[in-house]
């Protein structure tokens, strides 16, 4: 039978950040059998860990020495701009409880080169840290949750070695390894971009088909036959935290070249005000066909 392979220089683990990506991975990875606490401003978010039996506190004083720390904070957008300060806060919390043994894993999304400015400006170039964003979508847990393919990036050989004992060899976690950690950084970015564009795409489509009198629906379905094509559903418009807040990360990194995602949001936002029109259409049919006028 074969067993797991363990190191013994891994056997704790705190998990920052216990929202919708943080709580199910500080769960997976105490159901791989490590040692596992978590810590989280949010008192609800503390009190959901502890109902899942994970130890968890409010009180960063509290968070025992560990031998890796996974930060799951949110990332923002305000004014345009990739606001970090999540990132950068629990860093310098971490600094204070690391040794040079220490693995750091930020797995929150952030830009390129701010896993480099955390290792020299924060952690003085002590400890270890990699880059393992999070591909978490919570409409299906199972296959799109902690354990799928994931990205790997390191800041350095002796970071890559313990990253990779603690994520392929305990946590057992399918690994894209790429040559540096601005690679891991950039791809997140980019995967959310390219996926809000696709988006508006099928809702520009979708816009066409409906002024020409045209099923969007069959006219999809067609498309999608050639075996390079797949068009997406077209629905409510661009929503929730991660998509609008990445292309704004794209966008703040791509300055003399973002027409294509800018024509991508304008398209977004008036595809929900044509969204707001179908809905008043439909509400004038249903009241004119009322039995009761």
């Amino acid at each position: 039978m074969n067993q797991k392979i363990r190191s013994p220089n891994i056997e704790r683990a705190c998990v920052v950040g216990l929202g919708q990506v943080g709580l199910p991975t500080a769960t997976y990875i105490s159901n791989k059998g490590l040692i596992v606490c978590g810590y989280d401003i949010n008192e609800q978010s503390i009190v959901k860990a502890k109902s899942l039996g994970i130890e968890a506190t409010a009180t960063w004083s509290e968070v025992p020495i560990v031998d890796v720390y996974v930060i799951c904070v949110s990332s923002l957008l305000k004014i345009n701009e990739p606001d970090l300060s999540a990132v950068f806060d629990v860093c310098r919390k971490i600094v204070a409880k690391m040794d040079d043994s220490t693995l750091v894993s930020i797995e929150s999304t952030i830009i390129p080169g701010v896993c480099r400015r955390i290792y020299e400006d924060i952690f003085r170039r002590q400890g270890l840290i990699v880059h393992v964003p999070h591909r978490y979508w919570a409409g299906d847990p199972i296959k799109h949750g902690v354990n799928q393919l994931r990205v790997f990036g390191a800041i350095d050989e002796k970071s890559m070695k313990k990253g990779l004992e603690f994520y392929r060899d305990q946590l057992e976690i399918p690994l894209h390894i790429v040559s540096s950690i601005e690679v891991a950084e950039m791809s997140k970015v980019t995967e959310n971009a390219y996926r809000y564009v696709q988006i508006a795409f099928a809702e520009e489509l979708r816009m066409i088909c409906d002024g020409l009198g045209i099923d969007f629906e069959e006219v999809k379905e067609s498309c999608n036959t050639k075996w390079n094509i797949e068009i997406l559903d077209a629905k409510g418009g661009i929503g929730g935290h991660c998509l609008p807040k990445d292309v704004g990360y794209y966008l703040s990194l791509a300055k003399d070249a973002n027409s294509l995602l800018k024509g991508a949001i304008e398209t977004d936002e008036k595809y929900r005000e044509r969204i707001k029109s179908w809905e008043r259409r439909v509400a004038v049919r249903a009241l004119s066909d009322s039995p009761y006028e």
